[in-house]
């Protein structure tokens, strides 16, 4: 019965939300282009099954994705809080990272938003760019930051330095990287953190800041995400660069000795 309560509170609190989506587009092409909506059963259906799937998601969100970070972080942290009461070493949460790196991995391949946009790439560039490099380079990525993320609630430094540092190097893999290439590696950075990634993240920093002697929930439990946000920029950059230099290598003919 309480599963029903919530799906239904789900589904109505999705379809407000979706409710100025829809108004927006319809105004629009009445107003605005004057046209009948083309092929109207096909979009109401589709945003049928949106409101739907958003509603189940929802569910699945507060039942399952963030509790389950949470747990883990407790899990994976329990066994050091004996040893660790009066003094926190970074070393003695080497399995929390590898957790971290394989949690950020493992939720952005499956992020729907960076499929659609890999796909979109591949099918924009002909296929230079592969759908599958492009999702494995921003996974890389995400797991990286998520990661160093987790090092740094451990060790308690501040934030703004590994940001300012991270985007510095950005920057300066712009200078140097394709101009085919940067306006994609930026949308990266936004793409992986949606419906999936951002819930298990947030989760894991809240639940791991929670548990660590001397951490506050508030101040080092939040930032992840601003991790997950910036190292996908910087290992599709990379990526590129590295492709590049290959590619170069690879058609540049070899000198023959006499």
């Amino acid at each position: 019965m309480e599963f029903l309560v919530g799906l239904a509170m789900s589904f109505g609190s999705t379809l407000r939300d979706v409710a100025p989506i829809v108004l927006m587009l319809v105004v629009f092409q009445a107003l605005v282009l004057r046209q009948k909506l083309p092929r109207l059963k096909q979009i109401t259906s589709g945003f049928a099954l949106v409101v739907i799937g958003l509603s189940l998601f929802l569910v699945g969100l507060e039942d399952a994705l963030f509790p389950i970070g949470e747990t883990m972080a407790t899990q994976l942290t329990a066994s050091n809080l004996a040893t660790t009461a009066v003094e926190v070493r970074w070393m003695d949460y080497v399995v929390v990272y590898a957790f971290a790196a394989a949690i950020g991995f493992a939720t952005t391949i499956a992020e729907p938003p960076l499929i659609a946009v890999a796909l979109k790439a591949e099918s924009a560039s002909g296929g230079a760019i592969s759908a599958w490099g492009l999702r494995l380079a921003v996974a890389v990525g995400v797991a990286i930051g998520v990661s160093l993320g987790c090092f740094r609630i451990v060790t308690g430094t501040p934030l703004q330095w590994y940001i300012i540092v991270a985007y510095i190097i950005v920057m300066i893999q712009t200078v140097f990287a394709s101009r085919t290439i940067m306006p994609l590696a930026y949308d990266s950075g936004g793409v992986t953190t949606s419906t999936v990634t951002v819930p298990v993240v947030a989760a894991l920093g809240l639940g791991l800041a929670s548990n660590i002697p001397g951490r506050s929930a508030l101040i080092d439990g939040f930032g992840l995400i601003a991790f997950a946000s910036v190292f996908p920029i910087m290992s599709v950059l990379s990526y590129s660069l590295i492709s590049s230099t290959l590619a170069k290598r690879k058609h540049t003919p070899r000198k023959t000795e006499h």
